[in-house]
């Protein structure tokens, strides 16, 4: 029992020579890179990196959800005090700007397609009647 025992409780440990020492931390370095999980790209970026990517992601889309719903609750409001049909106007919009904001979360998030690609098509079919070959 050589040197402070105080955390062992009086258990013996056996004496451990350098090499033994420096085998185990060997073992314990190979144990770790096997366990730790591949870097998808390889470019050695921390994982950090990823993660904060992924929260600004959902801070943008939380705050497109959010903006949507008070837009639509202003503009209701401004009907409510406009034509005094209070509280139908709150109501109205504020259910249209909910519907607002989930089709901007969807968009953003690339579930729904944009509305420029679908009126893209649209125009093309009345300019051409309905979607035949412009080159006939």
């Amino acid at each position: 029992m050589v040197g402070n025992d105080a955390g062992n409780s009086g258990k013996k440990r056996p004496p451990s020579s350098g090499d033994d020492l420096s085998e185990r931390l060997r073992n314990l370095e190979t144990a770790l890179k096997r366990a730790q999980p591949e870097r998808a790209g390889g470019d050695g970026r921390s994982p950090a990196g990823s993660s904060t990517q992924g929260m600004a992601q959902a801070l943008r889309l939380a705050t497109e959800f959010a903006a949507g719903i008070v837009v639509g609750g202003g503009i209701g409001w401004g009907v409510d005090r406009l034509f005094g049909i209070s509280p139908w106007g709150l109501i109205a919009f504020v259910l249209l700007g909910f519907a607002a904001g989930v089709l901007n979360v969807m968009r953003s998030a690339g579930i729904s397609s944009a509305p420029a690609e679908n009126s893209g098509r649209a125009s093309e079919e009345v300019e051409h009647g309905n979607g035949s070959d412009p080159s006939v």
